[in-house]
């Protein structure tokens, strides 16, 4: 992996102590100096508020705040400072309904673990080179749930941006 990650500040908020400690090594070994690790996301958003690091990396089972509560506070508190910081929530769980429920709450990637170390990479690269336009609505705040556009796509449009889009091929 070839991408430069020595400018990033990683907030870890991971409960079990072995694989936070990992996870904060596989960072230091990505070159990123400027980490935060917490036991879990009542911590770690008062750090976040205080420190508002560029990246989150979160587990998703954690007292007494999770790794999904801790992602709502991020995407809908007004003390958050930084709404659309890149969150990437860690599981053992790969059920569909988990990845739905990170996505639907604001999660902007899924990690399942074990993981290898090349995962975390790819995952911090692709938040930074990829950013995800933000969606806001009476329900929800957080990453475009759309990863492409599909060009055989023959429902309604109901964003503003693709009815602009759509309206400009000259159907």
């Amino acid at each position: 992996m070839s991408f430069d990650f020595t400018k990033l500040s990683v907030l870890v908020a991971e409960d079990v102590t072995p694989l936070r400690e990992l996870i904060v090594a596989l960072l230091k070994g990505f070159g990123i100096h400027d980490i935060t690790a917490t036991s879990n996301g009542e911590e770690a958003f008062d750090i976040f508020q205080k420190q508002n690091n560029d990246i989150i990396i979160t587990d998703w089972a954690m007292e007494p705040v999770d790794g999904i509560e801790l992602t709502h506070r991020v995407r809908n508190s007004a003390q958050s400072p930084n709404r659309t910081v890149p969150i990437i929530v860690v599981t053992g769980y790969n059920a569909w309904s988990r990845v739905e429920e990170a996505r639907d709450t604001g999660a902007t990637e899924f990690l399942i673990k074990p993981f290898k170390a090349i995962d975390i990479g790819r995952r911090l690269s692709h938040v930074i080179t990829h950013p995800r336009d933000f969606i806001e609505s009476s329900d929800f705040f957080g990453p475009d749930r759309r990863r492409k556009q599909d060009p055989s796509y023959e429902g309604d449009f109901r964003r503003e941006a693709d009815k602009k889009d759509y309206s400009s091929t000259g159907n």
